[in-house]
């Protein structure tokens, strides 16, 4: 009986880590703290402050006086403008981005065309800010080279036409340079996840190349396509350094009168800013959720 319960583990034995298991934990640890610190001091805190600030005014004191004032018409104009805006850009980088990654993978397009549109999509996709600005106003603008080409070659004047590089359109449009890649990027792996199978079998069926997509890709992608047109509109939607190089402060969207709240020296009001970053986290903390939520969905179909 004793030789039994000595050859027993106990049960402090039996819940021991191992002193190598115990290293490897505390290693890994010690490895992820480098971003914990990053997130900690970039993400949270910053985003503490925005709370707390919203709710003070200028003596530090409470108050739902600039929660009250998101709702003027020149505030309520501004998210107007760049809710429209991002869901532009979203919708159509979305489509454009959508029938790139399909013709690159499922097109039957010579194999280098993938590679270097992956590429060119990674660049692509954190091209943005004054650069960005610049290459489009040389580009599009008043005295732009397709401008002035259009005008000499083609006797067509774009400004004449309406439109205008410093407009709704024309934001829109530089946002698309980098949307369209960003989405390449997202939804590659979905179209990769199409099976060949799955069109042979609906052929075999007499199904039509619309009956497949119609049935078949669409309802496949579509968890993928939503949530990426998600990510897209929270992605324009927080983008300030390329619309204020591009149009300065003759368009009315959010991030420039944030930045004119903040920085600037007529309507300096830091409290107002800080509502009105808050409430730009809350629009687009909800979109990546949203994200999040249907490639979690996606994944688990696709598993």
């Amino acid at each position: 009986m004793s030789a039994s319960s000595e050859s027993m583990p106990t049960p402090s034995s039996r819940t021991a880590i191992p002193p190598s298991a115990a290293r490897a934990s505390l290693l890994s640890w010690v490895g992820v703290a480098p971003f914990l610190l990053f997130a900690l001091l970039f993400l949270i805190l910053p985003t503490g402050m925005l709370m707390v600030g919203a709710f003070q005014d200028a003596q530090g004191h409470f108050t739902l006086n600039n929660i009250v004032r998101l709702f003027d018409d020149n505030i309520l104009s501004a998210y107007k403008i760049s809710l429209e805006i991002s869901a532009a850009s979203a919708i159509l980088g979305t489509a454009l981005g959508l029938l790139l990654a399909l013709a690159a993978i499922r097109g039957g397009l010579p194999a280098w065309i993938r590679p270097t549109l992956t590429t060119f999509s990674g660049v692509a996709s954190n091209f943005a800010g004054i650069p960005l600005a610049f290459a489009f106003l040389s580009t599009l603008g008043r005295m732009g080279l397709v401008t002035m080409l259009l005008r000499k070659y083609l006797d067509f004047d774009l400004y004449a036409s309406g439109f205008s590089i410093l407009s709704f359109a024309g934001l829109t449009l530089t946002y698309l340079y980098f949307q369209v890649p960003l989405m390449v990027l997202i939804i590659a792996p979905a179209v990769e996840g199409l099976k060949d199978e799955w069109r042979e079998a609906c052929e075999s069926l007499g199904g039509s190349g619309f009956a497949y997509w119609r049935h078949i890709a669409l309802p496949v992608l579509w968890p993928s396509l939503v949530g990426a047109a998600l990510l897209l509109f929270a992605n324009a939607f927080g983008a300030v350094a390329t619309a204020y190089a591009l149009t300065g402060s003759s368009l009315n969207i959010v991030t420039i009168l944030l930045y004119a709240q903040i920085h600037g020296d007529v309507l300096h009001d830091q409290n107002l800013g800080y509502a009105l970053a808050l409430g730009m986290v809350l629009i687009t903390g909800s979109a990546n959720a949203g994200y999040i939520w249907l490639r979690k969905r996606s994944q688990r179909e696709a598993a």
